[in-house]
This record gives structure tokens, C-alpha cells and sequence, in this order.
């Protein structure tokens, strides 16, 4: 996985009133959790827009009070109206330790029932997947070159070793949607097949 270096500072204070005050300072309330004791600290709105603002999923190579951790964005609070980010939860992760994380999906190649004229439809962007910090990538290519109105891609046809979905394997990924260019082209050659099949019978 891609990795970014963030450096945080520990809170003084844990309530409402302080989390108002220090957001009006640039900064975000943050908590880590799941490693050998929970850490609350603050980081910097600029710095933490990095890592959610962006379609890439980043191992954080977070600093708080000058002890490195290694740690994922687990959680985001929003507010309602402005879309500023409230707080942020992080979980920390080590080498030998399983942990779930959601992986960007990149669509490759061109898809068999696009050439025919129907609509590529991509249902996922992002697939959760757990697996040991140096078995997850970066992303994971979904190669859509076969994919058709009746051979949609789905999560069994995944291909990466000694990782594990969240989703079952039968959830689509990306499929075919009919146009009107490609039922014409099913309502053509649904005749032909017909055709041939009693040629074939009266032979």
C-alpha cells in the first residue's frame, strides 16, 4: 500500500467546547484505537485532507508526540451542512496483524458488450479486503475485457493472493447494461440461431 507521513499532537482536552475551539484553530479532533492503548490527538485540517480527498487508500505514518505508529483511516464525521470534517478515527495496524481496509478498484481493458454497443456499468469503486499489511496493494486492476450482457465481472474472478473479500464472490463488480444498438443486435441474431438450428434438424 501507498503510505503518507502525518504528524499529530496529543489533546488537552476531550470535550465539545474544546473539540469547537480547536477546530476554529485549523485543527481536527482525532482518536487511535487497537494498538496497546487509545491515543487522542489533533492534527492538521491541511494535512489530514491529503489522505481524504484523494481516490488512493494510504498507510498513515503517523507521529503524535514524537512516537511513530502505523495506522489506517478508520472512520470520518462530517458536518451536515459545510462538509468539513468533524473528526477522524484511525486504527492501527502492524505487520503481523490481519486488518480491513477498503482498496481502489482501476477498470482495464475494453470491455466485450461495450464493442457490441451496450454501457459499461461499474458497481464498486472501492472493495473491502483484509488481509497482512504486505499483502494488500495499492489497488486492484479488474480487467473488464470479457465482460457482457450475460458474463458481468464478479468478485470470485478477482485474482489476488492471500487476501480476503468482505463482499461474497458473487457480487457484481461490473456488468453490461443493454442498449437499444445491442437488443437489436440480440433480436438479429436470435432469428439466425433459429434458423440454423432447423437447417441442422431437416439435414
Amino acid at each position: 500500500m501507498k503510505s503518507i507521513s502525518l504528524s499529530g499532537s496529543l489533546r488537552k482536552g476531550v470535550g465539545k467546547k474544546d473539540a469547537k475551539a480547536v477546530r476554529k484553530q485549523g485543527m481536527i479532533p482525532c482518536v487511535m484505537y487497537g494498538g496497546e492503548k487509545e491515543y487522542h490527538f489533533l492534527l492538521k485540517e491541511t494535512d489530514i485532507a491529503k489522505v481524504i480527498f484523494t481516490p488512493e487508500t494510504y498507510l498513515v505514518n503517523l507521529t503524535v508526540d514524537g512516537e511513530p505508529h502505523t495506522a489506517i483511516i478508520q472512520e470520518l464525521q462530517y458536518h451536515p451542512v459545510s462538509d468539513k470534517v468533524l473528526h477522524a478515527d484511525f486504527y492501527e495496524v502492524s505487520e503481523d496483524k490481519p486488518f480491513s481496509v477498503l482498496i481502489p478498484l482501476k477498470y482495464v481493458g475494453t470491455s466485450k458488450g461495450v464493442l457490441r454497443g451496450g454501457k459499461l456499468q461499474k458497481k464498486m469503486r472501492k472493495i473491502s479486503v483484509t488481509g497482512l499489511m504486505k499483502d494488500i496493494p495499492d489497488h486492484i486492476d479488474v480487467n473488464i475485457t470479457t465482460v457482457d450482457v450475460t458474463t458481468p465481472f464478479r468478485v470470485a474472478d478477482l485474482n489476488i493472493p492471500n487476501i480476503k473479500y468482505k463482499d461474497s464472490d458473487r457480487t457484481v463488480i461490473a456488468c453490461i447494461q443493454a442498449t437499444r444498438n445491442l437488443a437489436a443486435e440480440e433480436e438479429v441474431a436470435e432469428p439466425e440461431a433459429e434458423e440454423a438450428a432447423g437447417e441442422a434438424a431437416n439435414a
